[in-house]
């Protein structure tokens, strides 16, 4: 009789313990959502093959943004694809980085954000480069992992397909860049 006590007080005690909010991280989500294959309008341009290293490099962790899931793809021989990049002025570096996007952005830029897990810190977004993949390119398709950029903000996995390109700055061409401006609608 003292043991089933002295386990339900160890329990009781355990089954109280507090953890203050703002040390609380946010729930983490490895399950994946949507899919990795090409739109219907793009099968003909691409194969898949395997490359684990490339893919390797576009997962992201839970919170980490990145993919949560991708397919590595080959554009075909003698197919230009155009690609789409919001990327920050501040940082021309930026203007050629790793995540592209099928579609131009359009809409309200708080739902670009949340569709393809961009913190705020990480780019203001108001720049957009819109290049040709070269032919023969090896680039990840995949959807987006959660991204945690502040304990009051975080995005979850989306399933919003995000292009990974090891190096723009090697196989794109093409390449404008345009100005994001304030457009306010009521």
């Amino acid at each position: 009789m003292n043991r089933t006590l002295l386990l339900f007080a160890i329990l009781s005690v355990g089954g109280c313990a507090y953890q203050p909010a703002a040390e609380q991280s946010a729930p983490v989500t490895s399950t994946c959502v949507g899919d990795t294959a090409l739109p219907e309008n793009l099968t003909d341009k691409f194969v898949a093959t395997e490359d684990q290293a490339l893919l390797d490099k576009a997962l992201g962790a839970p919170n980490a943004g990145g993919l949560c899931q991708g397919q590595v793809y080959q554009s075909k021989a003698k197919v230009e694809i155009p690609l789409y990049r919001a990327w920050n002025s501040t940082n021309p570096n930026s203007r050629l980085g790793n995540w592209w996007a099928f579609d131009m952005p359009t809409g309200k830029v708080a739902t670009y954000r949340a569709d393809y897990e961009i913190c705020y810190q990480w780019s203001p977004l108001d720049k957009l480069e819109t290049c040709t993949l070269q032919p023969g390119t090896k680039v990840v398709v995949g959807t987006g992992q959660s991204a945690q950029c502040s304990q009051y903000l975080s995005y979850p996995v989306s399933d919003a397909q995000q292009i990974y390109i090891e190096d723009a700055a090697e196989t794109m061409t093409g390449c404008r860049s345009y100005d994001g401006e304030f457009s306010w609608k009521p």
